[in-house]
């Protein structure tokens, strides 16, 4: 009951009502239910009382208002008081009261049935025979629960292409299936949908649907909600509903209708006329059908179904034998006109060929079977004129089904027949629309998971093409059909199939072309402008036909059940309490429905994931069709010459204006998706981004610039007009300055540094983004390159300053577009640059993510501090670079060379360089301040601080360092974003912020017991909230760990703590020497046979403290001493072994002689609370770079 209880007297009408529901699960899975309301006599005197109280109370408050044009509201006796009726008071005695002495009170009740496929019609006899036996005077032959157990546990569901038949409560019941190679099973009456509708109504509902708008079903019977719904979809086939279906909206998701994305919903209204009171939040992609007054709301200027009047003419002629009127319960608008002079014409036609003599009065017996006259007839009927003479006495359909013996009622034959023809009729439409599709499918030349990785850079259709081949008025309808989300999957279907197992609906949608191409109905016939009627209409009713003469299945009947004596009592009027220990139990293999194949769910699985992926987002929908159009070399579009120059412009104004709200609209939801949760906290996103994928809106924003680079081209040329474009403004200016590369140019890209010395500036040029992107051979297609390209400046925050570029070259713009197009609207043009600049404010790494095969150049630079050491060693150098994807490998750098570039598969983003030399020569101190490395394709800089020394004999004697990059923020002219960007990454410790090592400048800096406290506490914070946030919005994990205020370092202050590190005559201890000896100590013990007995139970620990860091000591690498602690306090972390580790070293007497007393390492209250903290690392996986780890064997 979808609004909860109702109670209603013996005054109002209690005849039980029918409707059907849908239950969708997360991975598209359907269920289906089905509802029998009925009204039940309440026997409580309570309940009685109590509702005579509530009436009494309510009919005050109404009489008080009344004067005030308020109405009644409660569900159970709503009135409808008209204003001024001197006799309101009298009927609101009369029908809003209640007498618990005179009146009798009935309660909702309903039985509902649940089936894994929509058998409506077998459920909908089932539950009302159910009905019936409980209203029925005498009992039925077997109690309920035998009828109901039969229907759980002992009617199985027929296979496909059998029919079956069981036992209800007062007969029997058939429901059928059809077979593998037919259209789907539907059992919804396609009759009741076009009675509510009419015909021309369903056609335009049904481009709507197909043109992935938002439609809003309106109605207050729920079942006529359904009918609908699952009427106007079930005629989408081979194609699927890809977006929100609701086709019953409960209340508490109203607000479901704000979502910018295509829906079909249905709405139950609360009284027959309210359509005004509807308050929607967006009408302007609506299509709003009211189904109880036959009603249908259209967008504005949306694409027709091609060939719509042959096609409405079609369907005309099969509901005329059914003897089902074409308009339904309503009027058609002005193509009823148009249907009428066409088939008049065919009438004519038909008289030349000598179908009709000058006799025409002797033969009307002779007509009465002739389909173009009873065309004509319900035409004539239509338009207001009568036919007196001609009469015909029952359809062609019903008179064949009356002839023939059926296993089920004729209405339901006939039902099913009418069913199977219309779904026939419109899915000939499609068979002749894409008999061809197969030869524009771009077959992958890769395996199933690169393509799965890859699909959203791939181009599976070629769009171009196909619109070539097709007929010139079918172009506004296609162009924007090729673009939806259900063609999109229907065309990765096909993909998958080459390593999968056919979707069933792309088999018979193949086989159906198959079959076609088999009786010679060849291509260039397919691509005819003459409209083909579907030929296949009586074979497709003899195959339902025979299962419904012959039935193959019969169930076993309803038979008692080992009840107890008095259990399943018969009392009329009242559905009794069925006995669920009775009805709990059945044969074991009952919910073989349930087991669904693992190849079906796993393409559910892929299919969800696409529609998370695929390129195709349909928050506002483009409300005008594309003029630009491929037909041959040169392209054709609308002849708007033919409009007013009044509809020119405003239809033009409507479409610049949708699509700059339209950027508007991507580029918040851009923002907001990247900003993630600290939108949230703003008050911005929400329930809009949940699920959105960045690579979704990216691809999105693509096809938006696409889409306003096509509008009012003069000549298309290419796949992608904007790469059009870009090409053309490519040749102007090679022509205008002859040579791209000058060493002056303007337009560089400054960034920040805090040394003198720093990488050459990075010249910002639109031309040679283009180069990068035309440079890339696993790019194929111009649309690709666009892609690319967009991708590129988006990441390198100069989309707004190039395209600003490419269209503000007034000459060019003149040249490839008409006056109207987007392009040429300065106003327009000046406010979607600036939507786009405010992109500038996140970081996208959406070409660095995306194309990660490519190869890409580098350049380094290494930046000594020249006050304290050389500026060159006589070593050998060699430095490594590493990012997300993978790193560069060991590179020696050439003698007195700083600066050096090279070249190799992208890294990703940049995360560690590890930087050493081999000690050789006189000079082989080397004194590092910082190492900078840049991607020269997007700019990215990175800097990686050390701030140590390189060589034996000074400061903890490394020969190698791992640094921990930071990504620099690129200062622009043009950037928006310099009051508000993102915090940048957090930078490695140097020397100067390290408080465990001395400063170059002699100082030391040492904090407080309580501000260590505070910093080992907020690095785990940090780590926390890492794993906490979603996978996408996670930095780096290096970071979190080895970074300035990182873990490492925190825990670093622990240690140096009041160490005693300064000797007077010798050498400074490093905190690694301390771990050494407290491991020389560990493994001197663990010798002693003679243990106490809490220093057995930390036996283990000693062992996997001592294999840890003799695992480190014993690799084969340069590191320091204090580059091997940050390892083995990272491989602790990893591990979670530092909470193990420290009650170690604070109890090991090696801790007392090398620490002060008030150290906290010798602070028992401060090291418990360190485990405590550190304990909440133990529910995370931690993943420790390659670079840190390298070379260590545990």
């Amino acid at each position: 009951m979808p609004k909860g209880l109702s109670f209603r007297t013996q005054a109002e009408n209690r005849d039980p009502q029918f409707h059907s529901f849908i239950i969708t699960r997360e991975d598209g899975s359907r269920t289906y239910g089905f509802v029998l309301t009925f009204y039940e006599e309440v026997t409580c005197k309570q309940i009685c009382s109590a509702m005579q109280t509530l009436y009494q109370m309510h009919n005050v408050e109404q009489c008080s208002s009344i004067y005030a044009s308020s109405s009644c509201s409660m569900d159970s006796l709503a009135s409808s008081l008209d204003e001024g009726d001197t006799t309101s008071l009298a009927k609101l005695q009369r029908y809003n009261s209640y007498d618990i002495n005179r009146d009798t009170l009935y309660v909702s009740k309903c039985i509902c049935l649940i089936s894994p496929l929509p058998f409506m019609q077998a459920s909908r006899k089932c539950l009302t025979q159910l009905y019936k036996a409980v209203a029925s005077q005498k009992p039925p032959p077997l109690p309920l629960e035998s009828y109901i157990h039969n229907i759980l546990y002992e009617v199985p569901l027929p296979p496909p292409g059998r029919s079956l038949k069981f036992s209800g409560v007062c007969g029997p019941v058939v429901c059928q299936r059809p077979g593998l190679n037919e259209l789907p099973l539907f059992d919804f009456p396609l009759r009741e949908a076009l009675e509510l509708l009419g015909l021309e109504n369903l056609v335009q509902l049904f481009t709507c649907v197909l043109l992935e708008m938002q439609i809003l079903l309106y109605s207050q019977d729920y079942q006529r909600l359904m009918t609908v719904a699952e009427g106007i979809t079930t005629l989408l086939f081979p194609f699927q509903w890809q977006h929100v279906y609701v086709p019953i909206l409960p209340a508490s998701l109203l607000h479901f209708l704000d979502a910018p994305v295509p829906y079909l919903m249905g709405l139950q209204s609360k009284e027959p006329n309210d359509r005004s009171k509807l308050e929607l939040p967006q009408e302007a992609n609506l299509c709003f059908v009211d189904i109880d007054n036959h009603f249908i709301e259209l967008p504005e200027d949306f694409p027709q179904f091609p060939n719509k009047l042959e096609f409405i003419q079609e369907i005309s002629e099969v509901l005329l034998q059914f003897g089902i009127p074409p308009e339904g319960n309503l009027h058609c608008s002005e193509s009823a006109t148009q249907l009428k002079n066409l088939v008049l014409d065919d009438l004519a036609n038909d008289k030349k060929n000598g179908n009709l003599t000058s006799e025409t009065i002797n033969m009307y017996q002779f007509l009465e079977g002739n389909e173009t006259l009873a065309r004509l007839r319900a035409l004539a009927k239509r338009t207001g004129v009568t036919v007196d003479k001609v009469e015909i006495s029952r359809p062609v359909a019903a008179e064949r089904v009356k002839d023939t013996k059926w296993q089920c009622p004729e209405e339901d034959v006939l039902d099913y027949r009418l069913n199977v023809q219309l779904r026939e009729v419109f899915a000939n439409r499609f068979t002749r629309m894409f008999a061809d599709y197969e030869a524009f499918v771009i077959q992958p030349a890769q395996d199933m998971e690169s393509w799965l990785t890859n699909r959203e850079q791939m181009q599976n259709f070629d769009k171009a093409s196909f619109l070539c081949d097709q007929p010139e008025p079918s172009l506004p309808f296609l162009s924007h059909f090729i673009e939806t989300q259900m063609f999109a999957t229907f065309i990765d279907n096909k993909i998958m199939s080459l390593w999968e197992e056919k979707d069933p609906l792309l088999r018979v949608f193949d086989s159906r072309i198959e079959k076609l191409r088999m009786y010679n109905v060849r291509i260039p016939t397919l691509r005819t402008s003459n409209y083909q009627k579907c030929t296949v209409l009586k074979e497709a009713a003899q195959a339902i036909e025979q299962r419904l003469v012959k039935i193959d299945h019969t169930a076993i009947h309803p038979h008692l059940l080992d009840m107890k004596i008095g259990q399943g009592k018969y009392e009329q009027g009242f559905f009794p309490k069925l006995q669920s220990d009775v009805l709990a139990s059945g044969p074991t293999n009952n919910n073989r429905w349930a087991n669904r194949s693992a190849t079906a769910q796993r393409r559910k699985d892929r299919l969800r994931q696409h529609s998370e992926h695929l390129g195709l987002d349909n928050d506002l929908k483009e409300k005008y069709i594309q003029e630009a159009r491929s037909f041959g070399k040169s392209l054709r579009q609308p002849k708007l010459s033919d409009l007013s120059p009044a509809v020119i412009a405003q239809t033009n104004w409507k479409f610049v204006e949708g699509l700059l709200k339209e950027c508007r609209m991507k580029t918040k939801r851009m923002l907001v998706e990247k900003m993630g949760h600290e939108a949230v906290e703003l008050g911005h996103g929400e329930a809009n981004i949940t699920g959105l994928e960045e690579n979704t809106l990216i691809a999105s924003l693509c096809d938006l610039l696409e889409r306003i680079w096509s509008h009012g081209l003069q000549v298309k040329q290419g796949k992608s007009a904007l790469w059009s474009h870009l090409l053309h403004f490519q040749e102007s200016e090679e022509k205008r300055e002859g040579v791209i590369e000058s060493p002056g140019g303007n337009g560089l890209e400054r960034r920040r540094s805090e040394t003198g010395l720093n990488l050459p500036c990075l010249r910002v040029s639109l031309i040679q983004d283009m180069r990068h992107a035309q440079n890339m051979s696993e790019i194929k297609t111009d649309v690709g390159r666009a892609r690319a390209w967009i991708r590129l400046s988006l990441e390198k925050k100069v989309l707004s300053q190039h395209l600003k570029q490419l269209m503000f070259n007034h000459s060019l713009i003149k040249k490839l577009y008409k006056r109207y197009a987007f392009l040429r609207c300065e106003e327009e043009k000046e406010q979607f640059l600036y939507h786009l600049l405010s992109l500038n404010a996140v970081d996208y790494f959406c070409f660095t993510s995306v194309f990660t095969t490519i190869m890409i150049p580098y350049r380094a630079v290494i930046i000594p501090i020249k006050k304290l050491s050389n500026s060159i060693t006589t070593s050998n150098p060699w430095i490594c670079v590493s990012g997300e994807l993978g790193d560069t490998g060991v590179m020696q750098i050439l003698k007195n060379i700083l600066e050096m570039a090279f070249e190799c598969q992208n890294l990703g983003k940049l995360t560690t360089v590890q930087i050493g030399h081999d000690n050789a020569g006189f000079l082989a101190k080397w004194l590092v301040d910082c190492v900078m490395v840049r991607n020269e394709i997007t700019g990215h800089t990175y800097k990686f601080p050390c701030g140590r020394w390189l060589g034996k004999g000074v400061d903890d004697g490394s020969l190698e360092r791992i640094l921990v990059g930071e990504l620099l923020t690129p200062v622009v002219e043009e950037d928006l974003s310099k009051q508000s960007r993102t915090p940048p990454q957090q930078r490695s410790p140097t020397t100067a912020r390290r408080l465990s090592v001395t400063s170059l400048a002699g100082k030391a800096t040492k904090p407080n017991s309580g501000q260590i406290q505070e910093a080992i506490g907020e690095s785990i914070n940090n780590i926390v909230k890492h794993f906490h946030k979603p996978e996408k919005e996670r930095g780096s994990l290096t970071v979190l760990l080895c970074g300035e205020n990182g873990l490492v370092s925190a825990l670093e202050h622990v240690f140096h703590h009041s160490f005693k590190s300064a000797r007077l005559f010798q050498k400074n201890v490093f905190i690694w020497d301390f771990i050494e000896k407290a491991v020389l100590y560990f493994e001197t013990t663990e010798e002693d046979e003679e243990l106490r007995e809490d220093l057995l139970q930390l036996k283990a620990s000693w062992r996997t403290f001592c294999q840890y860091v003799n695992a480190i000591n014993s690799a084969p690498r340069n590191i320091g001493k204090d580059g091997k602690l940050q390892l083995l306090l990272c491989l602790g972390a990893r591990d979670h072994l530092l909470a193990q580790w420290f009650p170690l070293l604070s109890e090991c007497p090696v801790t007392s002689r090398m620490y002060e007393e008030g150290a906290l390492l010798r602070d028992h209250m401060m090291v418990n609370s360190v485990i405590r903290v550190l304990q909440t690392l133990q529910e995370f996986n931690i993943t420790l770079e390659a670079s840190l780890v390298k070379g260590i064997e545990l």
